[in-house]
């Protein structure tokens, strides 16, 4: 294997609901859920069937023929957006390349020749070189030179930033951010700031592009995070928990995006395959019988509440952020060692940002699962912050 993963010393075997199991027979709580990818958790008893069932029928065909799945999972996500369209790919990199693509022809057809788009501070799109280059930490940036030009970085929940660009760069054709920015340490995007911004893209007749791939498919109690401030995007870009575990990418469009792309313009050979299709339409049908956004809400309010009870006062704890089943909690101090210990401990997660713990458990979290994640990471996180130092 290339020298890519800082992996952990454990392999997962199995798993059922929100737990798992390696190689060795030891048992954990999956606060991390593949990086907020197993909606349903593990091996569910509705969609492991359909899956079967869809397995012994075609997994792949080719974008060459009319696809009824596709169909069906586009209108579906359509009626829970608003939105009129959809393209599916495989990941979420190639949903925001897809993003990145149709602000530039945007431009374009606009007769912009340099078109340029408005990306932030602290945010991950992707490791592709023009994701890469839309993102904003220069750690993972590094070593990838020359970057892809065209985009303009301004700080999170700062308007004016925004306006400040509008005022001096006439070739802007699109804002593009994460509701709610994962990688970059769990910074929910203010509802407020949202309608303003949606306000000055239609001011300037640009696209509000919104990167759902981490915080939508009712991560964070609603379909999508950016519903929370009432508004709508002209581009979303989907992927992680769409699929529960099927890789699964998508890009839903309004009406100014609907007709950017022709034939020719875009395209993918996996993107849509059958079963990618089958998983996401019966992740959303299982997710609308069983209650399971609201559940994200009702578990995820219910954890939050526990660890700002248990952590808000102790020194060296910085914030506890996020909505439904999609928290950080901010230290004052590199907690990479923190991965390991909570693993030591019996349960998964991750560490982002160098100084933020993040879960993101599959949607399924029953509250007492919840209490036994707050049982578990606290003495953790105590013993951690007792041991260290804050950073200078």
């Amino acid at each position: 294997m290339m020298n890519t993963y800082g992996r952990l010393p454990i392999a997962l075997s199995h798993g059922q609901g929100c737990r798992v199991w390696d190689t060795a027979g030891r048992r954990y709580l999956d606060g991390l859920g593949g990086i907020a990818v197993n909606t349903l958790g593990h091996n569910h008893p509705k969609l492991v069937p359909a899956l079967q069932q869809q397995i012994a029928q075609i997994i792949h065909a080719s974008n060459y023929y009319e696809s009824p799945l596709q169909e069906a999972l586009g209108a579906k996500l359509c009626e829970l957006s608003g939105l009129s369209a959809a393209f599916f790919c495989s990941t979420g990199l190639e949903a925001n390349e897809a993003a990145l693509k149709l602000a530039r022809k945007y431009g374009h057809d606009r007769g912009i020749d340099f078109p340029e788009v408005i990306v932030f501070e602290k945010a991950f799109h992707g490791r592709s070189i023009a994701t890469l280059s839309a993102t904003g930490n220069p750690k993972v940036q590094a070593g990838f030179g020359p970057l892809v030009e065209g985009f303009v970085r301004v700080p999170l929940n700062d308007a004016q930033a925004i306006r400040d660009v509008a005022a001096s760069r006439p070739n802007v054709v699109a804002v593009f951010l994460e509701t709610i920015q994962g990688e970059g340490g769990i910074n929910p995007a203010r509802w407020d700031y949202l309608r303003e911004v949606r306000q000055i893209c239609d001011e300037h007749n640009w696209l509000l592009m919104l990167d759902e791939v981490q915080c939508g498919i009712g991560r964070t109690g609603k379909w999508f995070a950016h519903q929370w401030a009432g508004i709508q995007p002209d581009v979303m870009p989907l992927a992680k928990g769409l699929g529960s575990g099927v890789p699964i990418g998508a890009v839903v469009v309004g009406e100014k995006a609907k007709n950017i792309f022709g034939p020719g313009n875009h395209g993918t050979t996996f993107g849509g395959n059958p079963l990618s299709m089958r998983a996401g339409i019966e992740t959303l049908r299982i997710m609308e019988e069983d209650g399971i956004m609201a559940n994200a809400a009702t578990v995820g309010a219910h954890l939050k509440g526990r660890l700002v009870a248990e952590l808000s006062t102790l020194p060296g704890v910085a914030d506890i952020r996020g909505e439904g089943l999609m928290l950080g909690i901010e230290l004052d101090r590199p907690c990479g060692l923190i991965l390991t210990r909570a693993m030591e401990a019996g349960l998964l997660l991750s560490v982002t940002a160098d100084t933020v713990v993040r879960l993101v458990p599959p949607l399924i979290l029953t509250q007492a699962e919840a209490d036994e994640i707050v049982a578990l990471l606290v003495p953790v996180i105590q013993q951690f912050l007792a041991e260290t130092s804050a950073a200078a």
